[in-house]
């Protein structure tokens, strides 16, 4: 982990410790023992272990000889079984582990919720080739986390901000007066490496799009049928994304020859629940 990522993630813990009030009781802070405790990380369902680096780095920012992780970065990414009853060991300051942990386990909880869901989805559309996206529907503060638990989920980011990509949408449409002069505004923003991506809800858009140039589409909503139709009329420069609703009942409906991505808002907004603690005794 490089030391910008370190100090983004100190930044971090200090905003967040704020919320628990530690900054304004500093006797409370002193008083704490410092005594080594062992810990315990204890993984108590099925699940994807994601986000070990910035779940010690939260440790890390409150002690002056930092914990060394890296024996335990072979557990990232992993599939653990509830009945594997698979533990991670290490020490820390009884003060560091009492003041530390909600946040550090609440952060390490949601990336795996997040890794594990989104390996259910890529498991899902692995043998069609087809790419599983995250979208910026991410916890406000938490989306540099959030998308870094889905690429170790086995899924891709889709953007990381929102001027990354030009996501053409149906608001900017209707404001700009129409899918043609949308387009013109953005070629005017002068980022000529810019990509644009249009929201497409229909064949007759679809059509529109291409005689405009358009390389990537996101079909939004289609049925599968529809979605056949779209695909006899792709051409070999195009990339197509399906979105709207996709969820694991009914993934393998759309996991069509032809679709090159799915985007998933789900993987960070409501991503399934995994169970993880943390014990700690002398």
């Amino acid at each position: 982990m490089t030391s910008l990522t370190k100090e983004f993630i100190k930044k971090f813990v200090y905003r967040s410790l704020e919320e628990d009030g530690f900054q304004e009781n500093f006797l409370y802070i002193q008083s704490l023992p410092s005594d080594v405790v062992k810990c315990q990380l204890k993984i108590k369902s099925d699940l994807v272990l994601a986000g070990l680096p910035y779940f010690f780095e939260c440790f890390n920012v409150f002690l002056d000889k930092p914990i060394d992780y890296k024996e335990f970065l072979k557990f990232e990414g992993q599939f653990f079984k509830e009945e594997e009853k698979k533990e991670v060991h290490f020490q820390l300051p009884f003060s560091v582990a009492l003041t530390l942990e909600r946040l550090a386990l609440n952060l390490l909880n949601r990336m795996s919720s997040i890794a594990t869901t989104t390996r259910e989805f890529v498991d899902v559309v692995k043998d069609k080739n087809i790419k599983i996206l995250d979208t910026r529907k991410t916890t406000p503060g938490l989306r540099a986390f959030e998308k870094y638990a889905v690429r170790i989920g086995g899924g891709f980011n889709h953007r990381m901000h929102q001027t990354d990509v030009w996501m053409i949408k149906d608001n900017h449409k209707s404001f700009f007066g129409g899918l043609e002069e949308a387009m013109k505004f953005f070629d005017s923003m002068g980022a000529f490496y810019n990509p644009r991506v249009v929201e497409i809800h229909d064949l007759k858009e679809l059509e529109a799009a291409m005689k405009l140039g358009v390389k990537h589409v996101m079909l939004d909503n289609f049925t599968p049928d529809e979605i056949r139709e779209a695909v006899k009329i792709k051409k070999d420069s195009m990339t197509y994304e399906v979105s709207g609703g996709l969820h694991l009942g009914i993934l393998k409906d759309y996991a069509i020859e032809g679709v090159d991505a799915m985007s998933i808002g789900m993987l960070t907004y409501a991503p399934q629940k995994v169970d993880l603690s943390l014990k700690y005794n002398k």
